[in-house]
């Protein structure tokens, strides 16, 4: 093959050209940018309220709490609200266009579920420094050539506040602003079949990292391609006291996952211990991707975006999360306590995930509804092989005016193909949450290694 010399002429006009795309690029994005903080909020959302006045213009959330010390339990600002109305089996289908299917679902399939829908707070509010970096993120985060590895991005910031696909609104998940660190404790209950009782609940204690939310960081190369450090020793019943997980969870990787049990005295890696693995303990009732709502990479999906709508979402579960509560008043049998769960009408970004061809998953097909106000995703739907519903994951948010950000802390996942549910973190009858543990260093990366899990076992 005859390779011809680009001729110094065509050279000057292929740089000029390229010259010029990025001299255009550049006032495109600060043109993009320009609009965080004017008719969107500083992390993408709309400012403006709805046509109908169920969702109000965002005013800058509800980051203060008079009075509140962190440590304290948490106060509840919306106490004082009553419900608008109430959503049940005899009226589901009037207000199914605002529910995803699975929420339906629920709503059909089980005796007694009740959504309580209450006026709508916008309440979710940041540090100034996410909002610098998120609006710095425009034009600078990338996507890298694999489709679904996070390539470049601002540390504490939202990587693409005006995502051009799914995969860019899920890093605004997995970028979820919740502080540098925390630690806490609290209850997984899973209740048997049949509906009688909860069964014993599983008392763990979490110490996490969260390198992507530190604004020391800069950009993620300085986070060293680590998205989260996650170490959990198990409190309680006696049978799992002092079993530990250790996870390094990365940006374009599988999760490395050490595991200690107490009873025989060593560390094993768990290399398989990922994607669609059932956890540990939790009777095949939840995925470790499920975890969270969502955790580890991305590799296994495609994800389409589907756009923006407005749903009945769970949101500002303050009830649901007070270390005032005890854990038989939050987790019933079936569900979680309708008196204590709270619904609100909130705009939504709709992702849509189908497995790749050629990769396997227990569930092919997953919606996400991720919240226009915080990324954090409130509802998800996962399908089994046939193209049904099998499970359904609820998760309200919680302004932590201590940080602030809105973080979510209680979920529920149900599997309507079994008539069973499991309640995650629940944090009843615990300590109060320590959202400020990573950026006060009482949470630090030297506690994350496999050989101190033999310590935190014998706490």
């Amino acid at each position: 093959m005859k390779i011809h010399p680009i001729q110094p002429k065509a050279l000057v006009l292929l740089l000029a050209v390229a010259w010029g795309c990025g001299q255009l690029a550049a006032p495109a994005s600060a043109q993009q940018a320009a609009k965080l903080g004017a008719e969107l909020t500083p992390i993408g959302a709309e400012k403006a309220g709805n046509k109908d006045g169920t969702i109000p213009a965002w005013s800058g959330g509800d980051v203060t709490a008079a009075g509140y010390k962190a440590g304290q339990p948490r106060p509840n600002p919306y106490a004082s609200d009553k419900p608008l109305l109430t959503i049940n089996a005899a009226n589901v289908d009037k207000y199914a266009a605002r529910l995803s299917p699975g929420q339906v679902q629920l709503i059909k399939s089980i005796k007694g579920y009740r959504m309580d829908v209450y006026p709508t707070h916008r309440s979710c509010g940041y540090p100034e420094v996410v909002y610098e970096r998120s609006k710095a993120n425009v034009g600078f985060a990338k996507i890298a050539a694999n489709g679904y590895e996070l390539a470049e991005a601002k540390t504490a910031g939202y990587p693409f506040p005006m995502p051009a696909n799914g995969v860019e609104a899920m890093w605004n998940f997995k970028m979820r602003y919740q502080g540098e660190g925390l630690t806490w404790a609290y209850a997984t209950v899973v209740p048997p079949k049949g509906g009688s009782g909860i069964g014993e609940p599983l008392i763990q204690e979490d110490y996490i990292l969260f390198p992507l939310s530190d604004p020391k960081n800069n950009t993620i190369a300085g986070a060293k391609g680590v998205e989260s450090l996650y170490l959990s020793p198990y409190i309680a019943p006696a049978q799992f006291a002092g079993d530990v997980t250790l996870s390094h969870g990365y940006i374009g990787k599988p999760n490395d996952i050490w595991l200690y049990f107490a009873s025989q005295r060593r560390v094993r890696r768990a290399p398989t211990y990922s994607y669609d693995a059932p956890i540990l303990n939790d009777e095949n009732l939840e995925t470790i991707d499920q975890y969270t709502m969502y955790n580890g990479p991305l590799d296994r999906y495609d994800y389409k975006l589907v756009g923006k709508k407005e749903m009945i979402v769970p949101y500002n579960w303050n009830k649901v999360n007070s270390v005032e509560n005890k854990i038989a008043d939050v987790v019933q049998p079936t569900f979680l306590n309708r008196d204590l769960t709270r619904y609100e009408t909130h705009r939504v970004w709709e992702i849509e995930a189908t497995v790749k061809q050629g990769a396997r998953h227990t569930f092919p097909k997953r919606t996400f509804y991720l919240d226009e106000d915080s990324w954090q995703i409130l509802v998800q739907d996962l399908y089994d092989g046939q193209g049904k519903v099998q499970r359904v994951m609820e998760s309200g948010v919680v302004m932590a005016t201590e940080l602030p950000a809105c973080v979510q802390e209680a979920y529920a996942s149900h599997d309507l193909s079994l008539g069973r549910y499991i309640a995650e973190r629940i944090p009843a009858g615990q300590k109060q949450s320590d959202w400020l543990a990573g950026r006060d260093g009482r949470v630090k990366e030297s506690m994350f290694e496999p050989d101190g899990l033999r310590r935190f076992a014998s706490r």
